[in-house]
């Protein structure tokens, strides 16, 4: 079972994104736990339209091996769903303090082009994780169903947050889905949208001392009464 100690306040002050584990693994009992609460989150007409695709020990570590050869020997990626758009503005603004913050705790200056992308590389290598999961839904269900896939995945956070488990949610790994798809088996008409890593945080990797501050409601509501 569980502990259910942790406030659903207390999962969401603790949960941040963790780019550094320790390779200790996650008891299978308690992913699959989390992973059957998780199922209760709220979806439009009750579709439920969240797959789900994990890699755990010696799975993740090949797989980790086949994202990390892509991205390093420059293969053509091709996300299934459209990639971010362009930030500008005070959203510009925000993208360049959570970089500043990052790059900053591992001491990467702006203009180390070689610091930069050995960084990025660390995304497909799921930040040393010994688990990985995928997110997807059918390629064809619109942004209104990828909502719900959303609401999905904070809850599998904040649950994992709650056990003092770590995660980092990742759009950049969904940029080569044809080898996710592959390897697990997967077929065509599964669109990745993002990947999770998480296990336990390595308190020693540099980058997991960056901060990053969020702006106040009054920025972000407009409350009528």
């Amino acid at each position: 079972m569980l502990s259910n100690n942790a406030t659903v306040a207390d999962a969401l002050k603790s949960r941040r994104s963790v780019r550094g584990f320790k390779p200790d693994p996650v008891p299978d009992e308690v992913i699959t736990e989390i992973l059957q609460l998780a199922q209760l989150s709220p979806s439009n007409c009750n579709v439920q339209p969240w797959r789900v695709l994990i890699a755990s020990g010696e799975k993740c570590q090949v797989l980790r091996q086949k994202m990390h050869d892509a991205i390093m020997t420059g293969k053509t990626m091709n996300p299934d769903f459209p990639s971010y758009p362009k930030f500008e503005g005070k959203y510009r603004d925000r993208q360049i303090d959570c970089a500043k913050a990052l790059y900053g705790a591992m001491g990467v200056e702006r203009h180390d082009s070689a610091g930069r992308l050995r960084a990025s590389a660390r995304n497909y290598e799921f930040f040393d994780a010994p688990h990985v999961l995928f997110v997807g839904m059918e390629r064809d269900f619109s942004t209104a169903i990828a909502v719900d896939v959303g609401m999905y995945a904070q809850s599998l956070m904040l649950l994992m947050s709650a056990q003092g488990i770590a995660s980092c949610a990742q759009a950049s790994v969904s940029y080569y889905p044809d080898i996710i798809r592959t390897f697990f088996d997967e077929p065509d008409n599964t669109g990745i949208l993002f990947g999770i890593s998480f296990g336990y945080e390595d308190e020693a990797v540099a980058a997991n001392d960056a901060r990053t501050q969020r702006i106040p409601i009054s920025e972000t509501v407009k409350w009528v009464r």
